[in-house]
């Protein structure tokens, strides 16, 4: 199998955080006892779609194997407070919620999702960036994958 050697692509819209399963307790009827239920809040389903839409083109024939790098580069919508003509022009940090890693868990469950690998514990380096768009710029995210040794090396 030949293995590209990086894929790039841009994902248009909102990066929304991997929500955490919830869970709630709840009586049965008639035996006076309770159940608990544990569920996935879909408040990120439209930007797994999202990915999907724009990964659709880049997804490998087979899934990658062995160590993969992944870098994630999200850039979030930018507030009007930053949007005054005096403001800077350029991307700015974003150091508010959502926090980083539940960003980088929507991605990669949903790259997983798609086959772009067998499992997300096979990226094992990469990382991810939170920033405000530029004032001309839009929200998405701009992702990067490649494996981290070729075919046949001794760490496959």
């Amino acid at each position: 199998m030949t293995t590209p050697t990086e894929i790039c692509f841009w994902v248009p819209g909102i990066p929304k955080p991997q929500p955490r399963p919830r869970a709630f307790a709840m009586r049965v009827k008639g035996t006076g006892k309770s159940s608990a239920r544990v569920y996935n809040p879909g408040t990120a389903e439209a930007w797994k779609n999202d990915i999907a839409i724009a990964a659709r083109d880049h997804i490998p024939a087979e899934p990658l194997t062995g160590p993969i790098f992944c870098a994630i580069g999200f850039y979030l919508p930018r507030p009007k407070r930053l949007m005054r003509k005096k403001d800077p022009q350029h991307t700015l940090y974003h150091y508010r919620k959502p926090d980083r890693d539940n960003l980088d868990k929507a991605v990669l469950d949903a790259l997983t999702h798609l086959g772009f690998w067998h499992d997300d514990a096979q990226v094992c380096e990469g990382g991810a960036r939170k920033l405000y768009h530029t004032k001309t710029g839009r929200p998405g995210a701009y992702i990067t994958i490649r494996p981290l040794f070729a075919e046949g090396s001794p760490n496959e």
